[in-house]
């Protein structure tokens, strides 16, 4: 099995010291999204490999040489502002935080997610090509491989338009992000690709490649992981262990968050003693052992 930590929550920003108490514990139990009263219990010794996902690595920095396991970072470092990211943290820390990132985990499992890219009156094509540049260049030897997407109409995004004042990309701008983007990432050593995008910029020298792969999932494990059914990306599959609406970055274009009322109350539901990240466990809850 291949934990996803997380698409639903930064986990690793808020709530590190929950999950190594149940990495310690040896299990965690998760909520079915969809039907809540169905509680899946995964136990640690049935998972191959762990795949964080965050914008701010620094809370589970000094333990992961506790996990044994083996492990994928992606950590996603855009060049907004608070209008946008109201509580991420600085991103010169992120930065720094990355460099011992890189030392800690072996290079080729690290992933940079320039995510998502939204372009209005401030934030234009070529803030964005000065803010890559800048971001390679301190990340010049720490990092191989940098993940691009777009920003997309989620629910959030939508509620949020007064705010962000998205502006839609045509071809030109497409094929100004992709050459640029290729050209700086190649004189830094690095790579560049899209996640889940109609456009791959393949044309403009993107590589074609998927976030988590059945190649390097098989690499890291020796096991061979199917795709995963839930998206049509290529990736392999994975079992997620987080909640929606728990995140308290508050990111104005997040898909995860919705409701950031009902952020806060999970926020004050949440327990490190708990097995769930929300709340605890009913009496009439069914809980059914996931293997894979």
């Amino acid at each position: 099995m291949i934990l996803n930590v997380s698409g639903r929550c930064d986990i690793v920003a808020f709530y590190s010291n929950w999950f190594m108490k149940r990495y310690n514990d040896g299990y965690v139990d998760v909520r079915n999204p969809f039907y809540p009263k169905m509680v899946s219990r995964i136990y640690f010794s049935d998972v191959d490999l762990i795949v964080f996902c965050t914008k701010n690595p620094i809370p589970i920095l000094n333990k992961l040489t506790e996990i044994k396991k083996p492990i994928i970072f992606q950590v996603t470092l855009t060049p907004y502002g608070k209008d946008i990211e109201p509580n991420v943290i600085s991103k010169g820390k992120i930065v720094e935080a990355i460099k011992k990132l890189s030392q800690v985990i072996d290079k080729e499992n690290l992933y940079i997610r320039y995510d998502p890219i939204l372009v209005n009156d401030k934030y234009t094509i070529g803030y964005h090509i000065n803010s890559f540049k800048s971001l390679c260049s301190k990340l010049n030897g720490y990092v191989d491989k940098i993940i691009v997407s777009f920003v997309d109409e989620y629910k959030n995004v939508k509620n949020n338009k007064a705010i962000l004042k998205i502006r839609r990309l045509n071809d030109d701008d497409y094929k100004m992000i992709g050459e640029n983007f290729s050209k700086i990432a190649a004189e830094n050593g690095m790579t560049v690709q899209t996640c889940y995008e109609k456009n791959n910029l393949c044309s403009f020298g993107f590589i074609s490649d998927v976030c988590v792969s059945k190649k390097l999932a098989y690499k890291l494990t020796g096991k061979k992981f199917p795709k995963w059914k839930a998206r049509d990306c290529g990736c392999v599959q994975m079992v997620d262990i987080g909640v929606y609406n728990t995140c308290l970055h508050f990111c104005k274009y997040c898909y995860a968050n919705f409701d950031e009322h009902k952020v806060l109350g999970n926020v004050q539901n949440h327990d490190d003693n708990s097995s769930l990240l929300v709340g605890y466990l009913n009496d009439d809850d069914v809980i059914k052992i996931r293997k894979k």
